[in-house]
């Protein structure tokens, strides 16, 4: 049996109260992205209440078929060339945003789906993106880091992460709730960004953030790896290794 987003069914596994409860659970591994297996016993008293010929047991398997998640890296250096082109690999749909044509080109990312060289702040506003979507935010400075959280936090989004140590995102938050910004979708940010597995090289950075979208689209618990993040309300700059930015 089929079952779309929007509540409609093809085919049938049967009828009756197991296939109303599978649906529910179709449409909510369809909002999840995750699997999901359901064990119902049917035995006689349940047949008969609920005017299902078979008894026995049965299992529904749900199986959520989602299309390739899109990923917008926001910075074509380092750390976004290596990000691209291992997040491609790893099935996810990826476009690169940058200012500058020198690295924002289909000869450094033959894999991408789309090349946008533009002004981040230009690009962010004339852009809808879906709530599906993932976004880092790789720039090369500050000044761009904080023209596309501006934008990009009001937004609903699958996953929005930014680079950065947690001084320097401390310095972002301050400005950004200085103008207006709700502490609430700040902290939906994943920032510092990436997994805590002790990264320093462009390339290690990005397995690290790959491994955090990756545990996001699976729907995997990974508070205990997460970078710390400054505290918001009262942010102060702190120390620590700095996640460079090319």
């Amino acid at each position: 049996m089929l079952v779309f987003a929007d509540g409609r069914t093809v085919g049938t596994i049967g009828g009756g109260c197991y296939e109303h409860e599978a649906f529910w659970k179709a449409r909510e591994a369809i909002a999840t992205e995750r699997p999901a297996l359901l064990h119902y016993q049917l035995n006689d008293d349940f047949a008969q209440e609920n005017g299902l010929i078979c008894g026995g047991q049965m299992d529904v398997h749900i199986d959520p078929l989602i299309p390739s998640p899109h990923l917008y890296v926001l910075g074509a250096g380092h750390v976004g060339w290596h990000l691209a082109r291992l997040a491609a690999e790893a099935g996810f749909q990826t476009h690169v945003v940058d200012d500058r044509e020198k690295f924002a080109n289909a000869e450094r990312f033959p894999q991408a789906c789309e090349i946008v060289v533009e002004p981040f702040a230009d690009w962010l506003e004339r852009t809808e993106l879906p709530a599906s979507a993932y976004v880092v935010i790789v720039t090369r400075g500050h000044q761009g880091d904080l023209d596309a959280l501006r934008a990009l936090a009001p937004r609903d989004l699958r996953y929005l992460g930014l680079i950065g140590s947690r001084a320097k995102v401390a310095r972002i938050y301050d400005a950004l709730l200085g103008e207006g910004i709700p502490v609430q979708r700040l902290r939906r940010v994943h920032a510092p960004i990436g997994l805590d597995i002790g990264a320093v090289t462009p390339a290690e950075i990005a397995i690290s953030i790959l491994a955090q979208l990756i545990a996001v689209r699976r729907g995997v618990d990974t508070a205990a790896l997460a970078m710390a993040k400054p505290k918001l309300g009262r942010l102060q700059e702190a120390g620590g290794r700095r996640q460079e930015e090319e």
